[in-house]
């Protein structure tokens, strides 16, 4: 029965195949995005704004290390996919074991730098003044919880790899609902202030971790944790390091954008305009999570059939998720554009925030109808394997274009250049992925 499972992914049509993966991941992505925007609005009006231009700094530094496991998780996917689309179990299963062990073994050494050089780390991410009181209380005691988490980003692509979409899908709700109910019990009832948003935070990773790992010990999964699979194998661990970098990078992209914007953004708006752009990345994050599901249900499509050679179902498969997302990014647009104000209301009571985030919303979201060929594009490499321009596009976004524009506009345009390197970089970015995605297309899949 699961072997008949991870089979469809080359059989059933493109467009049931890719409904079937997007909407559980879709769901997941928006219940963990509604967990963190629930998160900011309890930190926000039960703790205050500087308790979210805390969480602002943390997070990214906290996701770095995090992010080792995703990229291991992304990068073993990805073998996993064409393993099983190659009926190549020995391999799929090898590069299971594989990932479980360099995804613990790294996170736990990196966790035991972060905590060691805790104070330069939260300098570097921009825990300055008000801000940083609250970021030290809050990174101490989600850091304990790192490691878990890492071991959940390198599961669940692996479970959505075996054809197991609802399975990834309830690995991120649970969390979630975890975190909401933890989040009103310590901050709310307990008054723990900010000590109580980590713990709840850090629970909910543990919460994912048992589900994610009992999956892999239940009679759904085809890929079981066998001991003799964690002898670390020079040629996979060579192959999941190539692809799993892409997602590593992009997440190191992420993290120095970080640095650059919070550091940049409290130059020119103080701790107000960091505490803006922690509502904007909630949004962000909980806006595109259509988008981002049509991505993550497009990945294992893509990556079985290239490994069953049907190419034509591979071309097929990138032209129905671009227009699925196309479409998806268009409704975000217009309730982005049309309710700012109504969205920023929900997240504080801080009179100066409220009156300036709208407009940076709409700037940052100006280009988003845009956002589908630039994440499919980017994602489809990683898919068939192909590291390097998997990684070139990648970066392209937040590499090549929005940190170079944040490190220029502002100098001439003041806290406004911030917001309009967004739409300036998506605009780019989009270009670049489209003609170098389109030419791939025209060169390989005939």
């Amino acid at each position: 029965m699961t072997q008949r499972r991870s089979a469809e992914l080359g059989t059933e049509s493109i467009g049931k195949l890719l409904i079937a993966q997007a909407l559980p991941a879709s769901i997941g992505i928006l219940v963990m995005s509604l967990n963190m925007v629930v998160d900011t609005i309890f930190v926000g009006q039960w703790i205050g704004s500087m308790a979210i231009a805390a969480i602002t700094v943390v997070v990214p530094l906290t996701f770095l290390i995090a992010s080792i496991g995703m990229a291991i998780g992304v990068g073993g996917a990805s073998i996993i996919s064409r393993a099983l689309g190659a009926d190549n179990y020995e391999k799929a299963q090898q590069t299971f074991g594989n990932q479980i062990v360099l995804s613990l073994g790294l996170a736990v050494f990196f966790v035991v730098i972060g905590l060691i050089f805790k104070e330069e780390a939260l300098a570097l991410f921009g825990a300055k003044g008000a801000i940083l009181a609250p970021a030290e209380i809050y990174y101490v005691i989600v850091m304990y919880c790192i490691p878990f988490l890492a071991l959940c980003m390198t599961g669940n692509p692996v479970v959505r790899a075996e054809g197991k979409p609802k399975f990834a899908m309830v690995a991120l709700i649970l969390p979630a609902i975890g975190n909401i109910l933890f989040d009103y019990i310590f901050i709310n009832v307990l008054d723990m202030g900010m000590a109580g948003a980590a713990w709840a935070t850090s629970i909910s990773y543990f919460i994912c971790f048992v589900f994610i790992y009992w999956f892999f010990f239940s009679k759904h999964s085809e890929l079981k944790i066998q001991l003799h699979c964690f002898k670390l194998k020079h040629t996979i661990v060579r192959e999941i390091t190539e692809l799993g970098g892409v997602t590593l990078a992009r997440q190191g992209m992420v993290s120095i954008l970080s640095i650059i914007l919070n550091h940049t953004l409290f130059t020119y708006g103080g701790e107000t305009s960091v505490a803006m752009y922690g509502i904007i990345s909630r949004m962000l994050m909980l806006a595109l999570f259509p988008v981002m599901g049509i991505t993550q249900g497009f990945l294992p499509i893509a990556g079985y059939n290239y490994g069953a050679e049907k190419l034509l179902r591979v071309r097929e498969s990138i032209t129905i998720s671009i227009k699925y997302g196309t479409t998806l990014a268009l409704l975000i647009f217009a309730v982005i554009m049309t309710f700012p104000e109504q969205i920023t209301a929900i997240f504080t009571n801080d009179e100066m925030v409220i009156r300036d985030t709208p407009n940076a919303l709409r700037w940052v979201f100006l280009v988003t109808p845009l956002i589908a060929v630039q994440m499919i594009g980017a994602g489809y490499f990683q898919a068939i394997g192909k590291a390097i321009p998997a990684l070139l596009l990648t970066l392209t976004k937040q590499g090549f274009f929005l940190i170079p524009l944040i490190l220029i506009l502002p100098a001439y345009f003041g806290i406004l250049g911030v917001w309009i390197s967004f739409p300036i970089a998506d605009l780019l970015a989009t270009i670049v992925t489209g003609w170098y995605l389109n030419r791939e297309v025209k060169r390989t899949l005939k």
